[in-house]
């Protein structure tokens, strides 16, 4: 009885991919040219069981197109493949070294030559040890036969043409654990490992330096070779290596002493050649310093240039033309052109040190050639003068660009507010701490002042009882004789006259000074602390703007007027300066309370 067949061919070619002689279900052959020695069809050329798609494992397939498994027909067992839209059979972890398979659910009637057909086709079995209880473990001779032995897990297993349940099972193919597989495993790598370490030891031997070479023994013949070395240049370091190591061995006595003392004078007059040569090293390092210094002044004068490129266009006739992103990039360039310049200005500040401190030595060891070099000290002095004060410039040029920026900035200072919180109540803590010493000031000149208006009323007092009594001697001299009293009455109105006046000289200065005061309110005494701290941080001074953006974070209700008719009353203790060139040109308030004070 057959079975029928839609696609002889096709069977046929699975199973010559097999290496086994197609047969039907009779028993006769499909294919009357196979050659079953082979393992192959006659003129078709000799086949790598391991070449894709002519072995049990398939060729490689894309992950989106799912495996299709065929039917294997073997002697005396026939092989179907499993459900394709079932999940893949689980597997455990891979041991190191896994050659041996478990091999579950096979028939009750299967035999250890059943099993040897079957999976003798994913390569060498070197053993099979089958269990009483319907699996077995399968060792082969490699590790690459234990993933075609997976391939066939899943596959139902028949007998024959037998339909009985001891003649059918479903394989489950799995990693075993064996010891031997361990032990090689293990072997391996320790021969891979000893590889390895042989492979750095003649690394490292072949980066190794090569040992010097041995010295020759004494004797008068390498004496006077040793000689002639020792006075050419090149053979120099090889004879002096020979000649120590003669003298440390021992070679030394009467006989040969001659011998090595002509020996170590010729390495004495080696020395002067020696000092030759550096003499004439220094020099020619002396020649690359000074061009490297000409070099390095050439690239400053061109930073140099550039930086005033950049500072001319970020003036506001050439500023207001560029974009956003072009004001950007130019800033950027011209921070990135100022601290490049700055490092090469330190290092030629720093080669000019050097010179001085050298030219200072010289001086200290040569007292003699002190008036000579006087000149060029103070040349250097000039120079460095110069080179201070164009750093000064630069520094200048620095803080104006960072005033620059803080007004830009001041949009977003609202954001660093968290930031700035802590040093804005330092600032109004030392505020606060020099308005109260002003305070305690201002009380003491208050409580003299009111003693000074206490005297002056006394006088005042003693001055008005002065002219009372004045007055009754007045009226009793008019009556007694009154061409007396219009003369008395004369003179007393021009010591009347002269009393009131120095009374009221008194008076004058007290409420002149009172009046003339120029800070009127504890509100403006504040104002005045806190303005003069905030200045006295800013050496360089602040506009009126800057200043007032500031004090109205801490009250919004002051105004610029207010606070510019404050400062210009307070004269000893603000000035204002005119900073700038052409239309940078903008007026700024200073701190000159210290040396208002002098002044006063």
């Amino acid at each position: 009885m057959g079975l029928p067949m839609s696609d002889p061919t096709a069977w046929a070619t699975a199973m010559n991919n097999l290496g086994m002689a197609p047969m039907g279900m009779t028993g006769q052959p499909l294919l009357p040219d196979f050659d079953p020695a082979l393992g192959m069809m006659t003129g078709i050329p000799p086949i790598n069981p391991m070449m894709p798609g002519l072995g049990i494992v398939p060729p490689p397939i894309p992950p989106d197109m799912p495996a299709v498994k065929e039917i294997i027909h073997c002697k005396s067992c026939t092989l179907f493949p499993p459900n394709p839209h079932l999940p893949p059979p689980a597997t455990r972890e891979r041991p190191p070294g896994c050659k041996t398979v478990f091999v579950g659910g096979l028939p009750e009637n299967g035999t250890e030559q059943i099993i040897m057909e079957v999976f003798e086709q994913c390569g060498e079995v070197i053993a099979i040890r089958k269990s009483k209880k319907n699996f077995c473990h399968i060792r082969f001779a490699e590790e690459f036969m234990v993933d075609k032995a997976l391939y066939l897990s899943g596959y139902r297993i028949r007998l024959g043409s037998s339909t009985d349940k001891k003649d059918t099972g479903r394989l489950h193919v799995d990693f075993a654990q064996a010891r031997d597989d361990l032990y090689e495993w293990e072997c391996k790598q320790r021969m891979l490992a000893r590889e390895e370490r042989h492979r750095r030891r003649l690394e490292e031997e072949r980066f190794r330096p090569p040992s010097p070479p041995p010295v020759v023994h004494y004797s008068d013949h390498e004496c006077s070779v040793v000689a002639e070395k020792l006075k050419d240049d090149t053979k120099f370091l090889e004879a002096i290596q020979t000649l120590l190591t003669w003298i440390e061995r021992g070679e030394v006595n009467r006989r040969t002493a001659n011998n090595f003392y002509s020996m170590i004078q010729s390495a004495n007059s080696h020395i002067r050649r020696l000092v030759n040569e550096k003499a004439a090293h220094e020099k020619e390092m002396e020649e690359a310093k000074e061009k490297f210094k000409l070099a390095l002044s050439g690239i400053l004068v061109q930073f140099e240039q550039i930086v005033a490129v950049y500072h001319s266009a970020s003036k506001q006739k050439a500023w207001d033309h560029f974009t956003k992103a072009q004001r950007k990039n130019i800033s950027v360039w011209c921070k990135q052109a100022e601290e490049i310049r700055n490092i090469h200005n330190d290092e030629l500040m720093g080669i000019r040190r050097e010179e001085e401190m050298e030219m200072s030595d010289e001086e200290i060891e040569d007292p003699s050639e002190m008036k000579e070099t006087e000149e060029s000290a103070l040349v250097s002095q000039v120079e460095a003068l110069k080179e201070e004060n164009d750093s000064l410039r630069w520094q200048l040029d620095a803080y104006r660009n960072e005033v620059e920026l803080l007004k830009q900035e001041q949009g977003k200072a609202s954001r660093d507010e968290d930031t700035t919180k802590e040093q804005q109540m330092k600032l109004l803590q030392q505020a606060l701490q020099g308005m109260q010493k002003h305070l305690l000031k201002v009380q003491d000149e208050y409580k003299k002042r009111e003693a000074e208006l206490e005297k002056v009323r006394e006088d005042k007092l003693k001055i008005e009882t002065l002219l009372e009594n004045l007055k009754e001697q007045q009226s009793i001299a008019d009556e007694e004789d009154k061409e007396r009293d219009a003369t008395d009455c004369q003179g007393n109105e021009s010591s009347t006259s002269r009393v009131c006046a120095c009374s009221q000289e008194k008076e004058c200065p007290v409420e002149k000074s009172l009046s003339n005061s120029p800070v009127k309110s504890e509100r403006e005494v504040l104002l005045v602390g806190i303005i003069s701290t905030f200045l006295h941080v800013h050496p360089f001074g602040a506009s009126i703007e800057y200043i007032c953006s500031y004090l109205q974070r801490l009250d919004s209700k002051i105004c610029t007027a207010e606070v510019e008719v404050l400062m210009t009353r307070l004269q000893n203790t603000f000035r204002q300066e005119l900073s700038g060139v052409g239309a940078s040109l903008e007026k700024r308030w200073k701190f000159c309370g210290f040396d208002g004070l002098k002044m006063t």
